[in-house]
């Protein structure tokens, strides 16, 4: 039943902007409609965005690990592009927007999400413990994605602003898509056992003899209807993601906040979810589910996000900014470091959480404080 209510209100919300948005845009000089507007999208969208996680934790339960945590993933990615894109084409101004939501999104998801997860898995559970292997593929992709992507167009010489050149855009993404579509082959082919916690991992061997035909038989139409409803729900998003796109430009430029705060947003607006999604699971002592999904999270943002900001680049003739400033390099380089070393041993304590969290609160310092 809510889920029918959501996939109403999200779908009428469609329709609504779709007959009368263009008039309601061209009110957004009115600081109160403006709001009104702003947190009715935001309230469509987040509910529609905790509909993609449901459906996508439905199909976990029946496709198992790693293909649940990787459907969720890049459910919400592809949201995420999908409001990156809408808010560079309706403001041909915004260079920096998707290295911005991308380097939010690592901060959120490796130091916040990470951080308060191993703080109250390590206090309710002390010590959890996860698949070493996973993790470590993860970071194995994660880290050179990040230095591609993030760290050198800042010390390129051909451009001085952190941009690319027309050669370094299209292979630079042509080697992410590579480097992600190897590392996806790896997680649902030969080493998917890397993804799955040993011991469910074991207990799933004794039991798959007996229970697995039936159950496959059984959850077919199933897995049919529950894809479906998760794409009847991400549909919205991308939809009301334009009008979102140009209330959030109007509202930082008349605010006169940094422009930083445009990623940040966006990657709280779609990550926010999956977040709680991980923070359950941490809570069930399932910390291999919160990898998975924290991982996989920050793997498939970058994985994506680049080769779709690059194209939308070379298509419309805007200029993206991908290199980071000194400090964010400095600060992005410490989570990944801190990153192999919270997932170099089989256990997490909360200490590692703390410290994550620190850096986190650092992150969020600097938007406001550069």
């Amino acid at each position: 039943m809510g889920g029918s209510v959501r996939l109403a209100a999200a779908w009428a919300s469609v329709g609504a902007f779709a007959w009368f948005g263009k008039g309601w845009l061209g009110e957004l000089g009115q600081p109160l409609f403006a709001s009104l507007l702003f947190a009715w999208l935001l309230g469509v969208i987040l509910w529609a965005a905790f509909g993609v996680v449901h459906e996508a934790e439905e199909l976990a339960e029946m496709l198992g690990e790693p293909f649940g945590t990787l459907i969720l993933t890049l459910a919400i990615v592809i949201i995420e592009v999908a409001l990156v894109s809408a808010v560079m084409l309706s403001a041909k101004d915004a260079p920096t927007l998707g290295r911005d939501t991308m380097f939010a999104v690592l901060m959120i998801v490796l130091n916040g999400v990470v951080g308060l997860g191993l703080i109250l898995g390590g206090l309710r559970h002390h010590q959890q413990s996860y698949n070493l292997q996973g993790a470590s593929a993860f970071l194995a992709v994660i880290i050179p994605l990040a230095t591609l992507a993030l760290i050198i167009p800042t010390f390129t010489s051909s451009t001085t602003d952190g941009s690319l050149t027309k050669l370094q855009a299209i292979t630079f993404s042509i080697f992410t898509v590579a480097l992600y579509g190897v590392f996806l082959l790896i997680q649902t082919g030969r080493h998917s056992d890397f993804f799955r916690d040993p011991q469910a991992r074991a207990e799933a061997a004794r039991t798959e003899a007996v229970e697995a035909p039936a159950k496959h038989r059984a959850s077919a139409g199933m897995v049919v209807r529950h894809i479906v409803l998760l794409v009847a729900n991400i549909l919205p998003i991308v939809l009301l993601s334009k009008s979102l796109a140009t209330i959030l430009d109007h509202g930082i430029a008349a605010l006169g906040a940094p422009s930083a705060l445009g990623g940040v947003l966006i990657a709280a607006i779609v990550f926010t979810p999956e977040g709680i999604s991980s923070l359950k699971a941490i809570a069930r002592n399932e910390l291999q589910r919160a990898i998975n999904l924290c991982l996989g999270a920050a793997t498939s943002t970058i994985g994506l996000t680049v080769p779709a900001v690059l194209a939308i680049g070379l298509i419309s003739g805007q200029t993206v900014v991908l290199g980071l400033s000194p400090t964010s390099i400095t600060l992005l380089a410490v989570t990944l470091i801190l990153s192999s070393l919270t997932f170099s041993g089989p256990r997490t304590t909360v200490l590692e959480g703390a410290v994550h969290l620190i850096l986190f609160g650092v992150y969020l310092v600097l938007i406001f404080s550069p």
